[in-house]
């Protein structure tokens, strides 16, 4: 039984304790590592999205933002890492997102930069309604309508066409990118993770995003820079009919790729990509799965363990109902963490904030409770 908001705001923290991290010059022994690990279950951060700064936050400011919140462990996007790297693409990129936050325009604000549309129960992935729509029937399955079209799943993006103009300089910066990439010192990737090793923050899931157009060259970067991070696995958002070949690179370096799916993915597309490769997994988002497949996501996770990178921990209502404060809808947590916790399964609970900031309090303070909220699970 999930724990009710009332009953969890006695448990809930009054503040987030300050900590601070320079950088370069802090050693491991001046600042209080944090520890989000309890009975076994390593309850993680998805970063920098959580943030909700864009993808191009400095890994500075992420690991001080976890060691702030106790967080020992992350999912954390490439580009943070890239920018460290000195990529002119990650740089131009960085430098793009701060004019945007300095002329006040960041997409996304009213709920987060970085936030996509059905973080709010939006269009992407919804179940069919209106006129002749089947009826969402809360923990009755998925609808024949709302399964995820052929051809791979909706971006929901809404975005124009490029110009030829567009394209021919997306081309230019991704050949600059992958020259660049092959260049990289694993040396220099090193010591981007021994910043975070030494805070005792853990990076096990690396997310690469446009993955799916990776040279192969590319592809075997990606995997190198990940192994040489710490990392697990890597992670990206999942392209039907594309899982094949970048399973073959995790099938080569012996690596789990977890693909993520939103609420149009059902089990039986991750069922598909687990065919095509060993080491081809699913980072299976417990609120996605509830709001799109209208049913617990247990059986599968029973199912298949040994295929799951790490689970996106997030509360949704069923028949694609919005992002609630944790114990608040119809996602499982609570019996998730338990199973985790009772199976020994080391698959890390990552927290992904997408609810809206209630009036009064902030970000943090929001992850700070949602952390909190899967302590006490774990402990009760």
């Amino acid at each position: 039984m999930e724990y009710s908001r009332r009953e969890f705001g006695k448990l809930a923290l009054v503040s987030v304790p300050a900590a601070s991290l320079i950088w370069a010059h802090k050693t491991a022994a001046q600042t209080r590592k944090p520890d989000s690990m309890w009975a076994g279950v390593q309850v993680g951060m998805n970063v920098p999205y959580n943030f909700g700064g864009g993808s191009f936050m400095s890994g500075e400011e992420i690991l001080q933002r976890c060691v702030q919140l106790g967080c020992g462990a992350v999912e954390l996007r490439a580009q943070p890492v890239e920018l460290f790297l000195g990529s002119p693409a990650a740089i131009a990129g960085a430098a793009s997102a701060g004019r945007a936050r300095g002329a006040g325009g960041a997409a996304g604000a009213g709920r987060g930069a970085g936030v996509p549309a059905d973080a709010a129960g939006g269009r992407r992935g919804a179940a069919a309604s209106g006129p002749g729509a089947a009826p969402c029937v809360p923990g009755a399955g998925i609808t024949a309508a709302a399964a995820e079209p052929a051809g791979g799943a909706p971006s929901g993006r809404g975005r124009a066409a490029a110009t030829p103009e567009q394209q021919a300089a997306q081309a230019a910066a991704a050949e600059e990118t992958k020259k660049w990439r092959l260049g990289v010192s694993m040396d220099k990737v090193k010591e981007f993770r021994k910043k975070y090793e030494d805070a005792g923050v853990k990076i096990e899931i690396v997310k690469w995003d446009g993955i799916f157009d990776f040279s192969d060259d590319e592809l075997d970067y990606a995997f190198q820079v990940s192994n040489a991070l710490g990392a697990r696995a890597l992670s990206s958002e999942i392209t039907v009919g594309k899982t094949k070949r970048l399973g073959q690179f995790a099938d080569k370096h012996k690596m789990q790729v977890g693909y993520h799916g939103h609420t149009a993915v059902t089990p039986a597309i991750w069922e598909a990509a687990f065919a095509e490769a060993k080491y081809n997994a699913a980072n299976l988002d417990l609120g996605h799965f509830v709001a799109g497949n209208n049913m617990s996501p247990v059986p599968f996770i029973k199912q298949y363990p040994d295929r799951i990178t790490h689970v996106h921990v997030k509360d949704r209502k069923f028949c694609n109902g919005p992002n609630v404060p944790f114990g608040e809808g119809d996602t499982p947590i609570k019996e998730v963490l338990h199973l985790m916790r009772d199976n020994k399964w080391k698959f890390q609970a990552t927290i992904e904030f997408e609810y809206p900031v209630p009036a009064g309090s902030d970000r943090m303070a929001e992850l700070a409770k949602s952390i909190e909220y899967c302590k006490q699970c774990l402990l009760a």
